[in-house]
């Protein structure tokens, strides 16, 4: 068998990650923001969100 190359190996949701934690898991695409929604939660009002 032939090696996998590295831009293949991870498809669909592993290969998009938290750019803050680097987590795979709750990432919030939208906006092209790429952070998980834990983080998303500390660093959302310095970005520009507010909360309501």
């Amino acid at each position: 068998m032939s090696k996998i190359p590295a831009n293949e190996k991870y498809k669909g949701k592993g290969k998009r990650k938290c750019k803050i934690c680097g987590t795979a898991k709750a990432v919030i695409r939208k906006y092209d923001l790429y952070i998980c929604r834990r983080c998303f939660r500390e660093v959302g009002e310095s970005i520009g969100f507010r909360k309501y």
